[in-house]
């Protein structure tokens, strides 16, 4: 079988052992679901739990102080001008929903997504047809269910002067298509939408944490990330940047004392008018109640952990380990790869299934049943195998998946 020779990337990393300590018979190849947590993150968690169980909320301070540590890091991750513009909530799809609740869509406008987003991605948007809002579902696929040659330019083609907003995944979650924000932030921003542009929502749960995300490069208005794939940190905990000069677009939905001026004073009445006035006009306005203090203490530990090694360093290996599965995915037999070979277009996700035949979709639930019970921990998504190794993850344990692989096909 012929294929196109790949340039692995090679970075020099300390031992897995330094950051992650998981049962030597696991094969971790999931951090596109849920993935693991380093020794860091489980530590903070047990100290933070053993000085609640003796000493409660007496350092209640001390974890503010964290909070706003873990805002700073997440603005470093993604490039945010200043950290007023992160908050944290509690998944990607309450993101999602402050934004499409939020913005003030007329009927005959349009919002570009594409097909084959996650669910969240979708179905939030699709939710505005009742109010006259056409959602444009644009394909990234061609009728042979392969990715596009130019995906970018089938989102741009469709932006028009009621193009409300466009929102896409930086990596999409089945095939591993990584597309350029970039391109289609520059888009956005040259389209006028009435006295304005359109804007820019980009789904970065695929990336951050594994690539390098550049929120001013991209032009995006909105990055909206849960922390338990690729940050390696719990479910329940979320990144919510929103552009300051856009967070005034945003209508409230949703109220209570944490996105207060004066959150510690407790004894504000105000009707409508006077309520406005005590908002705080920063992003800490979209978060309404007490924070996830156990989520983000462990949020906080585990973004400490991949900054300190570097998201440039991570992105290499990450991308190498990629590159190394789709060379050797190409060598075996009777298997079709999903994703893109191409390094600019894929991140850390790369999907495969085994090619059709008669029981093409019987042998690859079989496939993926396999390997889940021989301790190789992947996804069945949209009819292929996905593996999503992160960086700590060696060849000899994804040599190890892939002989299963070549055992069973």
């Amino acid at each position: 079988m012929s294929y196109r020779p790949v340039i692995l990337f090679h970075v020099t990393l300390p031992d897995m052992n330094t950051y992650f300590q998981l049962d030597k018979h696991i094969i971790h190849l999931n951090h596109a679901a849920v993935g693991s947590w380093p020794i860091a993150t489980r530590d903070a968690v047990i100290e933070f739990a053993q000085e609640n169980a003796r000493i409660g909320s007496q350092h209640y301070g001390q974890w503010l102080q964290t909070e706003q540590q873990l805002k700073r890091k997440l603005a470093q991750l993604i490039n945010a001008r200043f950290s007023d513009e992160i908050a944290i909530l509690k998944s990607t799809s309450e993101g999602l929903s402050l934004i499409a609740r939020g913005l003030d869509f007329a009927a005959g406008d349009n919002v570009i997504i594409p097909e084959q987003e996650f669910p969240s991605n979708k179905l939030v948007w699709q939710a505005l047809e009742s109010q006259g809002v056409e959602i444009r579902m644009i394909s990234l696929l061609d009728e042979n269910q392969r990715v596009l040659d130019d995906p970018e330019q089938a989102l741009i083609d469709v932006i028009d002067e009621r193009t409300r907003l466009l929102s896409c995944s930086s990596v999409q979650f089945a095939y591993g298509l990584r597309l350029d924000l970039k391109r289609i932030g520059q888009a956005c921003k040259q389209n006028t939408y009435q006295q304005g542009n359109t804007l820019f929502c980009v789904d970065a749960i695929q990336s951050l944490g594994a690539m390098s995300f550049d929120a001013q490069a991209c032009e995006a208005d909105f990055v909206v990330a849960d922390g338990h794939k690729w940050m390696c940190g719990p479910e329940g905990t979320a990144l919510f940047y929103c552009r300051q000069s856009v967070q005034p677009q945003l209508q409230l939905q949703q109220f209570g004392w944490h996105m207060l001026k004066q959150a510690s004073q407790f004894s504000h009445t105000a009707n409508k008018q006077e309520l406005d006035a005590l908002i705080i006009d920063n992003a800490q306005r979209f978060e309404c109640g007490s924070p996830n203090m156990m989520g983000i203490t462990a949020l906080n530990a585990s973004l400490g952990v991949l900054l300190d090694i570097g998201i440039d360093n991570i992105q290499s290996a990450v991308l190498g380990n990629s590159q190394y599965l789709i060379q050797q995915l190409q060598l075996i037999p009777d298997v079709q790869l999903l994703t893109p070979i191409d390094a600019a277009k894929h991140a850390g996700i790369i999907s495969f299934k085994k090619r059709c035949t008669d029981n093409a979709s019987v042998d690859n639930t079989r496939l993926y049943q396999h390997l889940q019970d021989n301790n190789v921990i992947c996804a069945f998504r949209e009819g292929g195998i996905r593996f999503s190794p992160h960086f700590y993850i060696s060849t000899t344990l994804m040599d190890k998946a892939l002989d299963m692989v070549r055992d069973f096909v």
